[in-house]
């Protein structure tokens, strides 16, 4: 089904196990914190249709976005993506669970949610019934009501800010001091265009959808500009059906 072209051998492509897929995504250092982003493009850039990622995606992307939520401590995600995604708590593969034991850590990773309003629907069940109580990154300014709110859903309410908002390295050091190493963000574009205005941004798995939408869908990263364009290195490269799956990291 996928088929892996690496960087320093386009000719060797073949088939990958799913274990495989797993060793390939490794993360560097499990030790040193690793913010790596995982997010979708049409051909025309952009990052969803309709409001979703979904219908621009397919079976494979899907099966990389497992594999990859499978190997990383946390995920880091947006509030407003929690709304129209849907997100519910990850899950405990079996397929992975023996890596994850051998690695310390839970069956399943935690799901850390950004956002600075706190308005956000605590009954869904990535609030009432995950693996691993979610974490709420906020700043120190938010409404007490909302916070106690969420306390009560069981969510972990952690301060990354002296304001309302969040501050992207103070994210990422936060989630590191509760022992997240291995970090992955799922976006939105908003908040993944945050992390790469900051700077914290370690890795890019985009997955290269040949598809066009038109319209004025948001691109993969939506946020202030960064002084000079910053610089990434192709490190694999996946394909099949003519979707390409690529793996940058910072140069």
């Amino acid at each position: 089904m996928q088929r892996l072209f690496p960087v320093t051998d386009q000719t060797a492509a073949r088939e990958w196990s799913l274990a495989e897929l797993a060793e390939a995504y490794a993360y560097p250092d499990p030790d040193v914190p690793w913010l790596r982003a995982n997010m979708v493009s049409t051909l025309d850039g952009a990052a969803q249709y309709d409001g979703r990622s979904q219908p621009i995606s397919n079976a494979t992307d899907m099966r990389i976005f497992g594999t990859l939520r499978a190997l990383a401590d946390v995920v880091v995600v947006g509030a407003e993506t929690v709304r129209q995604e849907g997100y519910r708590p990850a899950r405990a593969r079996a397929e992975f669970a023996a890596a994850r034991e051998a690695a310390g850590q839970p069956p399943a990773p935690a799901i850390a949610v950004v956002s600075a309003s706190l308005e956000l629907d605590f009954s869904l069940p990535l609030f009432t019934s995950p693996l691993v109580p979610t974490v709420i990154l906020t700043g120190a300014a938010a409404a007490p009501e909302r916070v106690a709110a969420a306390e009560k859903a069981g969510a972990r309410v952690v301060f990354a800010g002296d304001g309302v908002g969040v501050e992207p390295d103070r994210a990422v050091r936060a989630l590191a001091d509760l022992g997240h190493h291995r970090l992955l963000t799922e976006g939105g574009p908003r908040l993944l265009g945050q992390f790469v205005a900051a700077g914290v941004l370690d890795e890019l798995c985009l997955t290269l959808s040949p598809m066009l939408t038109a319209g004025d869908a948001q691109r993969i990263a939506d946020g202030p500009p960064v002084a000079a364009p910053r610089s990434f290195a192709l490190v694999s490269l996946l394909e099949e059906e003519g979707f390409l799956f690529g793996r940058y990291r910072r140069s």
